[in-house]
């Protein structure tokens, strides 16, 4: 397994370069200037805008843009954005906890929902409760996320005011009626967000299932006196999570990026609402950061899945055959 795992990291460093290289290339060409709000303003000259510009590097060409990015980076100095002058690091440090409250909650929501419910679905083949599995599954991955976002808001803020609809972001838990207004303001957004990710997991779970049920070996476990939840979670269920565990890999990076509607429909300051902002004006430094650290999330967490095979079916070998 060691021997797997320096073999992905020798993939990781060239991917990784390849990616920076690509994202900063597409920024960089991309129309929006980041003077632009100063092009407006009377007050400040075409000489000042332009040195402004010089300060912030971008009259050097692209190439040398790129590796001082990367020297940058080497050094752990993720940049200053364009705009609030602040280090992207610290922009990244105020929103990333709020992210991970929210969007993490949400997502762990779902998966606790949608591994239960898929298994049930499969062992009720057909039944009652499988079609009301799929009905939930079908009906809340159709409805978008801005939709079930309104509705939420309509029903429980605005009509039975119970919750409140815009999220506070100066609110700090320092007692027990704070808490319990932290956790007012984030039952919407993670209830939309968890109920989206387990309509779409559910169905990959029930699929799994059916398709592990239908294996001899489940047959022979059974003939052979084993009773059917004994069969179900220390087999059925172990190998039917083999692709739940692809599909979580790759969908999990996207909590440390935010989810960009559900963020902006209540308000939520996550990274999401930050990735928006900055595009809107062109704050490359801050879009740059936030993209390479999906581009990591994504080859971290899938190495990780790689080396959990292992663990959750025995037959899969790390070991390179012998010659």
């Amino acid at each position: 397994m060691l021997a797997t795992l320096a073999r992905r990291c020798a993939i990781t460093i060239p991917t990784l370069i390849a990616i920076s290289i690509i994202v900063f290339t597409i920024l960089a060409l991309a129309p929006g200037d980041p003077m632009g709000e100063f092009a407006t303003n009377p007050a400040i000259t075409a000489e000042v805008r332009e040195n402004i510009r010089r300060s912030l590097g971008l009259d050097a060409p692209l190439h040398v843009r790129y590796f001082k990015w990367v020297l940058s980076l080497l050094r752990g100095d993720l940049g200053y954005s364009f705009n609030s002058r602040s280090p992207v690091f610290d922009l990244l440090a105020d929103r990333l906890p709020t992210t991970l409250w929210v969007v993490g909650t949400g997502y762990l929501l779902g998966v606790i929902i949608a591994i239960p419910l898929g298994t049930l679905s499969a062992l009720f083949h057909r039944q009652t409760l499988d079609r009301l599995a799929t009905t939930f599954a079908f009906l809340w991955f159709s409805l978008p996320p801005f939709l079930t976002g309104l509705l939420f808001i309509a029903v429980f803020s605005v009509w039975l005011g119970w919750l409140p609809f815009i999220y506070d972001s100066t609110l700090q838990v320092v007692n027990f009626p704070t808490a319990i207004a932290q956790l007012k303001q984030s039952i919407m957004p993670i209830a939309v967000l968890g109920l989206y990710q387990a309509a779409l997991l559910v169905r990959f779970v029930r699929s799994s299932m059916l398709d592990q049920l239908r294996q001899p070996f489940v047959r022979t476990a059974i003939a052979k006196g084993l009773t059917q939840p004994a069969v179900v979670l220390r087999h059925v269920l172990r190998n039917a999570l083999i692709p739940i565990t692809t599909l979580v890999a790759i969908d999990l990076p996207s909590v440390l990026t935010g989810a960009l509607v559900t963020e902006q429909v209540f308000r939520v300051p996550g990274i999401g609402s930050l990735l928006v902002e900055s595009i809107h004006r062109s704050d490359t430094p801050v879009v740059m950061a936030i993209a390479f650290l999906y581009a990591i999330a994504i080859v971290v967490f899938n190495t990780i899945a790689d080396l959990l095979y292992a663990i959750l079916d025995p037959r899969v070998s790390y070991r390179q055959p012998a010659a």
